[in-house]
């Protein structure tokens, strides 16, 4: 057997909890945190700024020794930033999209432009490059305060290559890994090999690729497998493959499959553990749902909802059916703007669905459970919300 150095992140209290119907409550994420631990994966995912309880939760796990484990997921901001470490987190993954498709959305000045001159050479250039300042002046401040960063790559696969290889370039000086996502999971195993070897061909091999890949079309495994082979020097996924839509690629499959397959043995990882977290997540009704099936429409994640809202294709590559947007922990103020400029036909100000937001988000917590559009509006009306601006 043929032990390889393989850096693995964890993603299951984080990622997987994204999948609609799946909610871990402080026990369950502790629980989980300690039999993540007694695998040997070096690095375990949260996201403090999503709830106030997941920021306790990150301080309570370093208090219990976590504290080399935790990568606090963050987003591109100071405030967030400064959020992570004050709950104890050493190490951050900033994430960022990367895709012109994402960059458009998300940019304040050009979102609103028509298509042809989203299109434009120079448009685009414009709004590459204000991206690259942006991430870059919060790689350094980052630094500045003695974190250890990693770089997620948001719709690294429909990036365009020299603009990817830019952005490794650019921001290698700062970071420890570059996560390439497959952030809808269209990439093939014959795509990912070619990919991720010219893609390290073209950055010299100077900074560690890591890849976090999505099971929307069912090939988050074998796409995997192929990145390793191709050179990939980590992994990012979720124990059974929980997590959003058709959930993100099974870290124990990949491990078993390449111990199985190539004879590579991932130095550290305790094999023995790996069916210790699975068996639990299923003692606990936890599982992935299946490509193609329709719970895979469904999506709360209110960053992703914001993009749905003016381009379907972002987040939904799907032609039949619509999205199907849900509410809980996860949702953001664009959720409730779905609901009711979609559902209800009116429009309400921004300052109104981030007061839902707040008021569901607590509900679904003390519930333990995300809640469809219907429900929202009956607990809105039962909690005597006023919709009037």
């Amino acid at each position: 057997m043929k032990k390889i150095q393989l850096t693995i992140f964890d993603e299951t209290l984080r990622d997987g909890e994204q999948q609609v119907g799946i909610f871990f409550d402080t026990e369950i994420k502790q629980t989980l945190a300690h039999l993540i631990a007694e695998t040997g994966i070096p690095h375990l995912a949260l996201m403090p700024a999503i709830h106030h309880t997941e920021a306790e939760l990150v301080k309570s796990l370093i208090t219990q020794g976590f504290a080399k484990k935790i990568v606090a997921s963050t987003m591109m901001e100071k405030h967030y930033i400064d959020e992570s470490q004050a709950c104890g987190a050493t190490t951050v993954i900033l994430f960022n999209a990367v895709s012109d498709r994402l960059l458009w959305l998300r940019d304040p000045e050009f979102r609103e432009q028509t298509r042809e001159k989203q299109t434009h050479p120079q448009a685009i250039a414009q709004v590459r490059q204000r991206m690259l300042d942006k991430v870059v002046a919060h790689l350094k401040y980052a630094k500045a305060q003695g974190l250890k960063i990693c770089f997620a790559a948001e719709d690294a696969s429909r990036a365009d290559s020299d603009f990817l290889v830019e952005c490794i370039i650019k921001f290698q000086p700062y970071i420890e890994n570059f996560l390439l996502c497959d952030t809808v999971g269209i990439l093939t195993p014959e795509h990912t090999k070619f990919w991720l070897r010219n893609i390290l061909e073209l950055t010299a091999h100077k900074i560690p690729l890591a890849v976090h890949f999505h099971n929307d079309h069912g090939l988050a495994l074998e796409n995997t497998i192929q990145a390793v082979l191709a050179g990939a020097t980590g992994i990012s996924g979720t124990f059974g493959g929980i997590g959003e839509r058709a959930g993100n690629v099974a870290i124990e499959q990949v491990l078993n499959g390449l111990k199985l397959r190539y004879g590579w043995q991932v130095e550290g990882i305790n094999y023995d553990a790996l069916a210790e977290v699975v068996s639990y997540l299923n003692n606990q009704g936890f599982r992935a749902n299946t490509p193609y099936c329709s719970e895979v429409l469904r999506c709360e994640t209110g960053i992703h909802v914001d993009s749905l809202l003016r381009d379907r294709d972002t987040y939904y590559l799907f032609p039949h059916g619509e999205p199907e947007v849900w509410f809980g922990k996860f949702s953001g103020a664009s959720n409730f703007q779905y609901l009711f400029e979609n559902k209800l036909q009116r429009s309400l100000p921004k300052k109104k669905y981030q007061e839902f937001r707040e008021i569901i988000k607590d509900l679904s917590i003390k519930h333990k459970r995300s809640f469809s559009g219907d429900e929202v509006l009956n607990l809105l009306v039962a909690h005597q919300v006023n919709y009037d601006r």
